[in-house]
């Protein structure tokens, strides 16, 4: 079975690996073209003028996955890949947000993501042993694999907010600023702190 899966890993490409939460090669040509390609259209984003609607909307459309209408995301912002992003419709980001998108991060609508929030789907092995790679070369490689984030419709995050990866959160959550997600968050909810716990729930 373990050889079997080997031998079907062998035929994916690293890209493939990486969105299936496989252990995959960050320095992989195709990865690194999306890498580049990714911060020329957010550093072309950044720079441009808040009244600039039309081409702030355009440069999004080609930098995420899917965005709703009414999306609006405060410069700067940053990303690693942007294709795996999805947000909702009438979700708002705020300024300075990082979304290490290496697998899928999933925003529903009418979302408040506060400043400095840092979105995380990349992880590594405990261990400095089992993460760190050495090459013949003598430069280190690093053992990366992934995990999606989603979050549901109605949440508000506060700034300075890490979601870690793997995390699911439901809709109608508030999140209090300053928060380490570290445990997937039910629906109605508000939950703060570090690592971040339930307080009570919201349900009307």
């Amino acid at each position: 079975m373990g050889h079997h899966r080997w031998k079907e890993n062998s035929f994916m490409t690293e890209k493939e690996k990486m969105l299936a939460g496989l252990p995959y090669s960050t320095r992989d040509p195709e990865l690194l073209q999306m890498y580049h390609r990714a911060r020329a259209l957010f550093q072309e984003y950044n720079l441009l003028a808040s009244t600039e609607n039309a081409k702030r909307s355009a440069l999004l459309s080609s930098l995420l996955e899917e965005k709703g209408e009414g999306v609006w995301i405060e410069a700067p912002f940053y990303c690693d890949y942007g294709e795996h992003i999805t947000i909702g419709a009438n979700t708002f980001v705020n300024a300075n947000c990082f979304f290490l998108d290496n697998n899928k991060i999933v925003i529903g609508q009418d979302g408040l993501i506060g400043p400095y929030v840092q979105i995380y789907t990349a992880t590594h092995p405990l261990k400095a042993s089992e993460r760190i790679q050495k090459r013949n070369d003598g430069t280190n490689s690093y053992r990366t694999v992934t995990k999606s984030v989603h979050i549901g419709d109605n949440v508000w995050i506060g700034g300075n907010t890490v979601i870690l990866p793997g995390i699911r959160i439901g809709n109608n959550v508030t999140i209090g600023a300053g928060s380490v997600v570290a445990k997937d968050l039910p629906d109605a909810v508000l939950a703060y702190g570090n690592p971040c716990k339930i307080v009570k729930s919201l349900q009307e």
